[in-house]
């Protein structure tokens, strides 16, 4: 089927009258059947309670003596955006003071705004940036709001929506990218322009500070105010897995960025153009007071990929390359990610997709070198993250590092420490908001169709009596590492069921490091599909479940490897649920945020690209002769990164062969699929209803699926 033969792309019309009817057929007949369950009320319920619990967590960020938190609950559907102080988050019922009121906001201007974050000015912390989205798109609108008199500026920075990029400079001063007419976005949807904005003036004639092509992905600036290490900075985001990076000067040309000081020389502008910081371009690349750090993706001077490596800054920017190695992986231990405080750096690794927490000192007097040690020993099978750091604060809290321990049947413990001093504080933990008594958490490994090991994980019973429903999520993509998480409404929705609950490790995330990414990008992105087959078959074959009670799931990039698994290998599986999913993988790049993933995918316009995507893009290798099992698709109108034109197209393909569908999209959510608490739980119970009457003995009714 090629694009002139598809019928259905008139439902790739998001707000069209006729497809907005389509949707609204779809949506009934799944809601009739659905929510008529007898356990759906039951299951809606739970996950409300579960998400709107007002006893867990209130995950924090330092700015100044406050700390500062976003919260939902089913008294602030919306959310209000709050602050207490450490002495009062210390104890079990502090006192926040609200400081912006989403609900009240949306209920005034009769918007259905969802929060999307804030810039708050530094130092000072008089002022911040908020966005806000309007019902969960990835568009936002931007406002500038008074910190001391918690109300928006009448007359100060303001964007209308659009997919911004905007950071502080000074009070009167902004970098903005975002729309503002033909050629300022780039094929992607986002800005391709930075400008510098003077409060007070029009910003169409802000000066051009940096930018980019239209192919690019996307570019971006920023101020760095750490004191004495005062920056400009941007990047070129080239495509999804490249970059370049670049320091700006404040008396640039505007309108050129030189790739080296000694280019900007030969153009006669002495050092005054944006000079390119020479790291790799498919290096991460972090400056860090006098510090550069690149975590490498592929070797450099004679490190792996996997790396992270430290430079001074000014010594690098002079051509020097000496640098300190402060991580190097091995075949099972891989760099997570890491944080920074003022003066120390927090490593997160994994082994065999087990978390670690290292903390990293350099040594006093210029020395060289750092010393390391072990933040906090984590359980085995754990997840461990930090959540928050200040390395901007003047104080003590400089060093304060707040991190998070987890795990499948482990709540989360959110721990307080000060670097470089001793004592661990327990600040907050998570109620068990299910049932663990019975079950245990195990690690196999299923061997793929090449012969490679994926590690995969399974919640369920200790003792177990035979096959029982099983529901496999998985991923593989993006550099995404599914690591041990805690979720109650898998725990209240499946596991208190006496089913069981599986996550595969396939290639395509970044769970063994950079070359377990890349083994399964672009033409080899098959390699991801056979392992999550070979996962499914273990599951099997070690009596776990049978392919009639295993039920999978994923969403977005995890969705497309649902309807990979459907179109693929349809006989390992009972049901399959795909949410705000790729589906259409031959047009996914015309379509909104699309055109920056082909290089996670392929390009559809290049023959021999489009060729592998043709192979297994789900929409295309639907066959009226091979069954499939039933499959549960879910969407947003609103969702603006993956269009969802991919999952309206898919189910409307499929009612057409007679194959076994159902369909429901959230008129908001953007790409989260949900705007809040009631709408995501509503989700849940819709997507567990699903399965567990279509994989369970009792949920089976007299002429359901299967």
């Amino acid at each position: 089927m090629t694009e002139d033969e598809d019928p259905y792309l008139w439902l790739e019309e998001t707000e069209g009258d006729a497809a907005l009817a389509w949707v609204g057929e779809r949506n009934a007949e799944t809601l009739a059947e659905l929510t008529a369950d007898p356990g759906f009320e039951g299951l809606e319920r739970a996950a409300r309670e579960v998400l709107g619990d007002s006893s867990r967590i209130p995950y924090v960020v330092r700015r100044g003596p406050h700390l500062y938190n976003f919260w939902r609950d089913a008294d602030h559907v919306r959310g209000v955006w709050r602050r207490t102080t450490l002495d009062e988050y210390r104890g079990a019922s502090p006192r926040w003071e609200t400081v912006l009121d989403v609900d009240a906001l949306a209920a005034a201007e009769d918007v259905p705004w969802v929060w999307a974050g804030a810039s708050v000015l530094r130092p000072g912390l008089k002022r911040a940036l908020v966005e806000l989205s309007r019902d969960g798109a990835d568009a936002t609108v931007v406002r500038e709001f008074d910190m001391e008199g918690r109300t928006f500026v009448e007359d100060g920075f303001r964007l209308p929506e659009a997919k911004s990029s905007v950071g502080w400079i000074d009070e009167d001063h902004l970098f903005v990218g975002t729309d503002t007419g033909p050629g300022t976005l780039t094929a992607s949807g986002y800005p391709r322009t930075v400008r510098r904005w003077r409060r007070g003036t029009p910003l169409a004639e802000a000066p051009l500070v940096f930018e980019g092509a239209h192919e690019d992905v996307s570019v971006g600036a920023w101020h760095d105010p750490t004191p004495g290490f005062e920056r400009e900075l941007a990047v070129r985001q080239l495509d999804f897995w490249h970059s370049e990076h670049f320091l700006l000067r404040s008396d640039a040309p505007s309108d050129t960025a030189w790739t080296s000081a000694q280019e900007a020389a030969q153009h006669g502008v002495g050092d005054t153009a944006p000079v390119r910081i020479e790291v790799p371009d498919d290096a991460l690349a972090e400056v860090h007071r006098e510090w550069l750090l690149v975590t490498l993706r592929s070797s450099w001077l004679d490190r792996p990929a996997g790396a992270l490596l430290a430079f001074g800054f000014d010594s690098f920017l002079r051509g020097e390359r000496a640098h300190e190695v402060l991580f190097t992986p091995d075949a099972h231990t891989v760099l997570d990610g890491y944080a920074v405080t003022r003066r120390h750096l927090v490593l997160e690794t994994l082994t065999d997709v087990s978390s670690r927490l290292q903390l990293l000192t350099p040594k006093a007097g210029g020395e060289g070198g750092w010393s390391r040690g072990p933040l906090e020993e984590v359980p085995p099978l754990s997840t461990a993250a930090v959540r928050a750091t200040s390395p901007d604060e003047e104080d003590e809290n400089a060093e304060e590092i707040l991190f998070d321990v987890s795990g499948f049947l482990q709540p989360s413990t959110l721990h307080r420490a000060v670097a470089g001093a001793p004592g661990l504080e327990t600040l907050k933990q998570d109620p068990e908001r299910f049932s663990a008594e019975g079950l245990c958490v195990r690690q196999h490994f299923a061997v793929s169709a090449d012969g490679t090991r994926v590690p995969y994980f399974v919640v369920g019973p200790e003792q177990r009596e035979g096959p029982v429903p099983t529901l496999l999520y998985g991923y593989g993509g993006f550099e995404v590492s599914l690591t041990p998480f805690h979720s109650a409404v898998t725990g209240r929705a499946w596991l208190e069921r006496g089913g069981a609950y599986a996550v595969a490790n396939i290639r395509g995330g970044a769970e063994y490091g950079p070359a377990w990414h890349r083994a399964a990008l672009g033409a080899h992105r098959e390699r991801s599909f056979d392992d999550f087959a070979a996962v499914a078959g273990d599951l099997a074959s070690r009596g776990i479940t049978t392919p009639q009670r295993l039920g999978i799931t994923g969403a977005s990039n995890g969705g497309l490897l649902m309807g990979v698994m459907l179109t693929r290998h349809p006989e390992l599986f009972g049901a399959v649920v795909a949410e705000v999913p790729l589906l259409d993988m031959v047009r996914f790049h015309r379509l909104l945020a699309g055109a920056s993933w082909t290089a996670e995918y392929g390009d559809p316009d290049n023959p021999d690209e489009r060729a592998h995507l043709l192979r297994w893009s789900p929409y295309h290798r639907l066959d009226p002769h091979r069954a499939c099992p039933p499959l549960l698709l879910t969407t947003s109108t609103r969702d603006d990164r993956v269009h969802p034109g991919h999952a309206r197209k898919m189910a409307a393909r499929m009612r057409e062969l007679g194959l076994s569908v159902r369909y429901f999209e959230n008129t908001g959510g953007g790409h989260a699929g949900a705007a809040d608490h009631k709408q995501a739980a509503f989700i849940e119970a819709l997507s567990h209803t699903f399965l567990w009457r279509t994989l369970s003995e009792e949920g089976r009714v007299p002429g359901s699926d299967g």
